[in-house]
This record gives structure tokens, sequence and C-alpha cells, in this order.
């Protein structure tokens, strides 16, 4: 079974940046049909288009990592 949120999260942490990020995840959509089955049900069950549903868990995955060191920040000040 394909962990979504682990292949999510790799292509996030090497990426750093949601274009490239989609490249990356959109590469291997081509070359994998399981991935592609999985992605597609994710999609369904959390209300995303298949064309926006990676960049939106990145775009909460970033937020959520900005909002980490912001919290920091405001620890130290």
């Amino acid at each position: 079974m394909i962990d979504l949120f682990e292949i999510f999260d790799s292509i996030i942490s090497h990426s750093r940046s949601v274009d490239v990020a989609e490249s990356e995840f959109r590469k291997l959509l081509m070359d994998d049909e399981e991935l592609r089955k999985a992605y597609k049900e994710w999609c369904n069950e959390e209300g995303h288009t298949e064309k926006r549903g990676f960049i939106e868990y990145c775009n909460e995955s970033f937020d959520a990592e900005e909002s980490k060191w912001d919290i920091l920040e405001n620890e130290y000040e």
C-alpha cells in the first residue's frame, strides 16, 4: 500500500518550493499507475482536484512549518 503522505513529505523536504515539488511529484505520477490511483482517491476524499491537490498539501505543509518558526521567534523576543 502506498503511503501518500510519506511520498508528499519526502518530496517537499527535498524541494523546498512548491513549483519544484510539484514537478517532482508529477514525474512520479507519470511513472507509477498505483501512485496515480492512490492520489486520485485521496483527492476525491479530500475534495481537491487532481491538478491542485498536491499543491494544496504543499501550501499547508509550508504554512505549518512557517507557523512553527513564528512561535519560536515569539518565544525569544
